[in-house]
């Protein structure tokens, strides 16, 4: 997989590529990665990548030219003006925004599948929609609220696909995650036994794996009716829970937990 970044702020997205398992999986040469700085392209003397937008209102806007240039410089066809390549498809160009469609682990999974995704970072008041409908494959929004930094978005991004890019983290790690399987991840405990008060469930402790799998399960839904019972409802309609978990939904739902 190869990320490749376009923004006013690269500096933001070297540094995110350098820490911790990331860094390790460029290092490993599992992920590959190009920042780009729009500001390159930019051709007056200051650098200029924003503009007051056309009708009036408050705030700059992202100019057109340079980040079409910045595009440019990476084989992406302006598709309103271009014939489309011979070769098909290329990469996939994303632009972060708060108008785009959700983010889920779902499109996660999917976008993991990729070869190379192209993320454009708005800032300021956005961008010139011409960009939009000249390049851009998807907008994709992580959150129903406004950022002032696309970056911080497609780090969002970055990191909930890098993950599922195979050999990046064991599979097994990733097997009863948040949202896999459509349900919350189960309680988990570590070294020391006793806290304070409080001591790790007798349970883990037993070696019994077969009662630390009933266990965790149980734990994992009467997590998601507690905290996100939409999550419940939309596994029963796409049909996700097997016998053993619709009859401990049942049981807990008659019992007052959800």
């Amino acid at each position: 997989m190869t990320y490749t970044v376009l923004s006013l702020f690269p500096e933001l997205i070297d540094a995110f590529f350098a820490l911790s398992i990331l860094g390790k999986a460029v290092n490993r040469g599992l992920l590959t990665y190009r920042s780009v700085n729009i500001r390159d392209f930019a051709r007056d003397k200051h650098k200029t990548c924003d503009d007051a937008p056309y009708g009036g209102g408050a705030g700059m806007l992202m100019m057109a030219e340079p980040v079409g240039r910045a595009l440019a410089s990476l084989g992406i066809p302006n598709r309103l003006e271009d014939p489309p390549a011979a070769a098909g498809p290329g990469p996939r160009v994303i632009y972060l925004s708060p108008s785009g469609r959700p983010f889920t682990q779902e499109k996660a999974q999917v976008l993991a599948q990729e070869t190379e995704l192209i993320l454009l970072c708005g800032r300021y008041e956005g961008l010139d929609q011409r960009i939009i409908d000249a390049y851009v494959d998807e907008e994709i929004s992580v959150g129903d609220y406004v950022l002032s930094s696309g970056e911080v978005a497609a780090l969002v991004l970055i990191d909930a696909t890098y993950r599922l890019v195979e050999a990046v983290i064991t599979p097994a790690s990733l097997e009863e995650e948040s949202f896999s399987g459509g349900l919350l991840e189960y309680p988990q405990y570590t070294r020391p036994e006793q806290y304070g008060m409080l001591t790790v469930p007798e349970v883990l402790l037993s070696g019994h794996h077969e009662n630390i799998r009933r266990w965790r399960l149980r734990k994992r839904i009467e997590k998601t009716l507690a905290l996100r019972p939409d999550l419940i409802r939309r596994g029963e309609e796409a049909g996700l829970f097997d016998r053993e978990t619709r009859t401990i939904i049942a049981a807990l739902r008659n019992s007052g937990a959800g």
